[in-house]
């Protein structure tokens, strides 16, 4: 059900009209789901005419950027805040090494503004050409080279944020929490109690490089504020701007392609390459392998089990030809079969190109078959990735389901992409079957069901699957200091009675259709992926 009318005094967008809500009611994961309205703020004033608004009428608050998440982040039956227009830049400070912008700036944009004086933004997700900063630090993104850079969360210095009383504060490193904010100073109390309470080791799973599930809590300063808000998922406050650090551009890169025999093989050079430095390390299982081969030749040996593709940094051309030539010769002691390396950029795009390679052939292979990511971001313990994919493969097999798996096999994180045929009998239980089945292995294996894409409302239905409870009361606590209402992104992240993360699926042949200009757009947004399009130019 819509809403029925504007907040007094919204001078941004607000829109409750069929056609315009559906262009927000999917994303780039599994879910649809159409909201209640649309708010686009004109500026920070407006957003937080919006908050006191939507906490007086008891609307939920979905915050939403590129909407490119796959956990279901921004996609919700609340009231959907559109923060992509937030998109101002400063000046890079090139001294300083840092860059103040706004949550809708794009991390594309973002970095290539850095370059241009020499220096670069170093988390990069695959999504980096079209996701905004602000969808980055709600899940603490991260991508290939987390292996040397880390994920999202160092390198945010602040962030600026209205809070669930309309309050507006920036929190930043190395600085006092601003306490006068109501909501500021019922998290330092909250997570003050829990310090008092030992619980720090409830927040972490043991010996787990990525994560991004649950609320990281690291103290109660103003440096573990900002670490709590980034990877919050919007739950805690609304995000309007940034101060990000930044590092100098790479003198020249390098690249490996190794081939494997095994995947205990792949998996243990992998260790070994993040180790030795290597700033990426990506696992091509042979699931993955085999769909890239029904395109055309690879070059891969049809008996390979896996390959390695990693990179190396270096101050010159001929620091990374060495490292990487040196990296290739560890990898042979691996038992690779082979180790072709690229040391010019036109010649590391060829090599990498295979990385790429599936997405367009599974895109194909619509409307009988689906692409649904739902046990796509699962993170182990190193020592245990080899018996994580090989219990997927499994588990693919058992359900009769056909699924690729590839992922950053240095941090030991797999994405899967199952491949269902909606139209096949029994479908749905299949997938909840295989997700059930995934997330048994998960936990068996001491891992965590999001390395790197938030628990969004995929995945909060499932949080007692691999956290405990007393981690789980610990969340709640956190959610409630900060957000006693319920009013931001309500059922991500922390689930409600009843909430299933399957329930609403853009899939389902058997959902209502969106208005056919809205699924026009939204199919034309995906084919492109071109998630970072603003929706309300398609809304008239």
């Amino acid at each position: 059900m819509a809403v029925d009318e504007a907040p007094d005094g919204f001078r941004g967008t607000f829109r409750n009209d069929l056609l315009a809500r559906s262009l927000y009611a999917e994303g780039a994961g599994i879910a649809r789901s159409v909201p209640r309205a649309v708010a686009v703020p004109a500026d920070i004033d407006d957003a937080s005419t919006l908050i006191r608004w939507a906490k007086r009428e008891g609307h939920g608050l979905i915050p939403r950027g590129s909407g490119s998440g796959m956990a279901a982040g921004a996609v919700g039956p609340s009231v959907v805040v559109d923060v992509s227009r937030f998109k101002d830049m400063d000046a890079v400070d090139s001294s300083a090494r840092s860059i103040r912008v706004g949550a809708g700036a794009l991390r594309g944009d973002i970095d290539a503004a850095a370059r241009r004086v020499g220096v670069r933004y170093p988390v990069d997700p695959s999504s980096g050409n079209f996701c905004t900063i602000g969808g980055m630090a709600g899940t603490n993104a991260a991508g290939a080279r987390t292996l040397r850079y880390g994920a999202t969360r160092p390198w945010v210095m602040g962030v600026r944020c209205v809070f669930d009383d309309g309050s507006v504060s920036w929190i930043r490193r190395g600085e006092a929490p601003p306490v006068a904010v109501p909501a500021v100073a019922r998290l330092v109390a909250t997570l003050e109690a829990l310090q008092r309470h030992g619980a720090g080791g409830a927040f972490k799973h043991a010996g787990v490089r990525k994560e991004s599930s649950g609320y990281a809590v690291t103290g109660s300063d103003g440096n573990a504020l900002v670490d709590l808000l980034v990877g919050s998922e919007g739950t805690l406050a609304l995000f309007t701007e940034f101060e990000l650090r930044l590092i100098p551009v790479a003198g020249a890169t390098a690249t490996v392609l190794a081939t494997f025999p095994s995947l205990e093989a792949a998996t243990a050079c992998a260790t070994d390459a993040r180790d030795a430095g290597a700033s990426a390390c990506e696992l091509l299982d042979r699931t993955f392998l085999d769909v890239a081969a029904s395109a055309g030749p690879t070059g891969i040996p049809a008996d390979a089990e896996a390959v390695l593709l990693c990179e190396v940094e270096g101050e010159s051309p001929g620091e990374a030809a060495a490292l990487v030539e040196r990296l290739a010769a560890r990898c042979r002691g691996f038992g690779a079969t082979s180790a072709v390396t690229a040391v010019d950029a036109e010649a590391e795009h060829r090599l990498w190109t295979l990385r790429h390679a599936a997405s367009p052939i599974l895109a194909r292979l619509a409307p009988r078959l689906r692409s649904m990511q739902f046990i796509e971001d699962g993170c182990v313990p190193p020592d245990r990735f080899p018996e994580y994919v090989r219990g997927v493969r499994g588990a693919l097999g058992r359900a009769d389901t056909t699924g690729v798996i590839f992922g950053h096999a240095g941090d030991s994180h797999a994405h899967v992409n199952p491949l269902v045929d909606v139209t096949r009998a029994g479908w749905r239980e299949r997938v909840r079957g295989l997700l059930d089945e995934v997330c048994d292995l998960t936990a068996r294996c001491g891992g965590t069901l999001a390395g790197e894409h938030g628990d969004g409302r995929l995945r909060a239905p499932l949080m007692a699957r691999v956290w405990t409870d007393e981690a789980r009361a610990a969340f709640a606590n956190i959610k409630a200091a900060a957000d006693p209402a319920g009013l931001f992104n309500p059922g991500c992240k922390i689930a409600r009675d009843g909430d299933d993360g399957l329930a609403n699926l853009r899939y389902d042949p058997e959902a209502a259709p969106l208005d056919p200009r809205a699924r026009a757009a939204l199919d034309s947004i995906e084919r492109d992926r071109a998630w970072h399009r603003f929706r309300m130019d398609y809304a008239g």
